[in-house]
């Protein structure tokens, strides 16, 4: 236990810049920060040790790009491995995406195929980054452009990912909220089909509607639809944690703040 009283549940924030000074200041709100890995790697690496003085810390990746075929980039992981040594952190977390194809980096989330082939490369690159890190890691759900289709249902998909390379699931809710309206299901049903004991951390921010589709820009307030979702989750499973994940338009930091607390409060 490091830095604040750990309460059964851990409620905070993802670190970015433009909230430091507010995170400095040390609010009552912020249990824990989430950290990107690819924000602390050269000269800003140092910050970390500062950090986790006062705050228990997630790290979370972006690039390394679990579903591509073939060994993973080896400068990556090297570099995250890095960051998580000097973050001493809870756990990490990675998305179930590849961003990478051959030697082209996409600069995007793309979808897996839920089927056997992508599984099992998933699975192994998994195994690659927790036993790398020696920490628990964390598989997360994205936002996706097409649904697509494969021998088994997403939900499955991840539940036999998180059985198989031993690891849990940062289930992001926003990202579901926005698939389900975007392909048509239900997202109370979708959570409920997950196995709730891999289930460690949510994300959750507010979606952004857009002309023929809804989008997560890591931008907007929280909706009540979002709320209600992420209620779900919490009957269904019992994570450790929840992030509120804002990267940009950040709002008076009063805002942040009620909006930590009614995700606190929320059952």
């Amino acid at each position: 236990m490091r830095g604040r009283v750990r309460r059964m549940r851990l409620v905070g924030i993802g670190y970015r810049r433009p909230l430091a000074a507010w995170i400095d200041q040390s609010p009552p709100e912020v249990d824990c920060l989430e950290v990107v890995a690819e924000h602390f790697t050269g000269p800003h690496a140092g910050q970390l040790t500062a950090l986790r003085k006062r705050y228990p810390l997630m790290v979370h990746g972006l690039g390394l790009s679990l579903g591509t075929p073939g060994p993973l980039d080896a400068r990556r992981l090297a570099s995250f491995r890095d960051v998580v040594t000097l973050a001493d952190p809870l756990w990490v977390s990675e998305h179930v995406a590849f961003t990478r194809s051959g030697s082209i980096d996409l600069g995007h989330l793309s979808p897996l195929r839920p089927d056997a082939d992508s599984l099992a490369v998933l699975v192994e690159h998994a195994i690659e980054v927790r036993e790398a890190c020696k920490r628990r890691l964390l598989l997360e759900n994205i936002t996706t452009h097409l649904r697509l289709s494969g021998s088994m249902s997403e939900t499955d998909f991840l539940n036999r990912a998180c059985e198989g390379a031993g690891c849990g699931l940062l289930l992001d809710v926003t990202n579901v909220v926005v698939n389900a309206h975007n392909h048509h299901f239900d997202p109370h049903e979708w959570i409920r089909q997950l196995d709730p004991r891999h289930v460690v951390q949510l994300h959750i921010v507010g979606y952004r509607v857009g002309e023929s589709r809804w989008e997560d820009m890591h931008a907007d307030a929280i909706q009540e639809d979002v709320l209600r979702v992420a209620e779900t989750a919490l009957q269904h499973a019992h994570p450790e944690a929840i992030i509120v994940e804002r990267d940009a338009s950040f709002p008076p930091t009063s805002e942040l703040a009620q909006e930590l607390e009614t995700v606190r409060h929320l059952d």
